[in-house]
């Protein structure tokens, strides 16, 4: 398939991130028992400011899952709707255009889900095909890159698209003290990315000749279920996040990257471009030491840490719009796009512009 448009967008809402912190010491400096601590774990994630749902103010008025749930519904919505639009209309298309929609999300829950109540207020055609996926995380984004190609290799001749919203900041439970819960309190962020895809047929039709997703590949490691992803009671999502998620990374993959490419008669020396997802500081610096890069290779991850935060399923979309904008690779180069997340679960794609 072959990507025509990449957009995201964000809510107006955007905090430094020592305005966050001192905002958070205030919250925790009664509960805490060492309030030094939240300022050594929010500067230790590198993040310089994020985009949040609601206003700081409004933050303190939610009294339960209901209501935190309910603004993700209604925030979500209108943040999906911007990043469709502003997708459509960059790649020179109408809603009506569209045959298939992707909807990847892990941080509230919907039913229907958000990609339909897209449907009335964008005029996607009334046999759109919908096909929402929660559960996977921030691997969601490089995984539903990957089920979008596969829908497009089965059906060329359509357009379809990849929908990520996440709203990170609605799951903080302000009594967790729990250091996976600080650290995910400095590091996450809001916002959404949206990919149009077009098969290789329609790309013909419409003289497309971009950046192509060429192939994918899975990879999920038995008995790490534990590792990262939510526990979800009657306060809402509570985090899990074992430190050993950058150990994982750098034991397994490089065998999984290898294996990737030799299935592709490629090896690494001609992968010019990589994609990846932003887990944090010592995520990053494991996909270097793994996957033997420069920071050079990683400067756009490490530049949207830096000032989006972690957006889960969107970053790598975030990621990837960033270097077909700032790096314009050349025709005929490859890249990899890469992410991991809960199962614990990797997956690549496999690029050429």
């Amino acid at each position: 398939m072959y990507i025509a448009s990449i957009e995201t967008a964000q809510p107006p809402h955007y905090y430094d991130q020592g305005e966050l912190l001192a905002a958070f010491q205030e919250v925790w400096k009664k509960t805490h028992h060492n309030p030094r601590r939240v300022e050594q774990l929010h500067r230790a994630v590198q993040v310089g400011g994020r985009h949040l749902a609601l206003s700081m103010e409004e933050y303190h008025q939610i009294e339960n899952f209901t209501q935190s749930n309910d603004h993700y519904i209604r925030v979500g919505t209108d943040v999906g709707a911007e990043a469709v639009q502003k997708s459509l209309t960059a790649a020179g298309l109408e809603a009506s255009d569209v045959d298939a929609i992707f909807f990847v999300s892990v941080t509230g829950v919907a039913t229907p889900s958000i990609d339909a109540k897209l449907v009335n207020r964008l005029g996607f055609r009334s046999d759109i095909k919908r096909i929402p996926i929660f559960g996977l995380g921030c691997v969601a984004g490089a995984a539903g890159l990957g089920r979008l190609n596969d829908y497009l290799k089965a059906y060329p001749d359509q357009v379809a698209i990849l929908l990520s919203v996440e709203l990170c900041s609605l799951t903080l439970q302000q009594k967790d003290l729990s250091i996976a819960n600080l650290i995910a309190s400095g590091l996450f962020g809001d916002g959404a990315a949206c990919v149009v895809g077009v098969g290789n047929n329609r790309a013909k039709q419409l003289g497309l000749n971009s950046v192509q997703v060429q192939t994918s590949q899975s990879r999920f490691y038995p008995d790490t279920e534990g590792v990262m992803g939510w526990k979800i009671g009657a306060e809402g999502f509570k985090v899990i996040l074992q430190a050993r998620v950058p150990q994982l990374a750098e034991d397994y993959l490089k065998e999984d990257l290898d294996a990737f490419l030799l299935a592709q008669n490629l090896d690494h020396e001609e992968i010019s471009q990589w994609v990846c997802h932003t887990g944090g500081p010592k995520v990053l610096l494991a996909f270097q030491k793994a996957l033997n890069l420069s920071d050079d290779d990683l400067k756009l991850s490490w530049h949207s840490l830096q000032t989006v935060g972690n957006l889960s399923s969107a970053s790598v979309l975030y990621v990837l719009k960033d270097t077909i904008e700032k790096k314009k690779p050349q025709i005929g180069e490859k890249g990899i796009l890469l992410a991991m997340g809960p199962g614990f679960c990797c997956e690549m794609v496999l690029l050429q512009w």
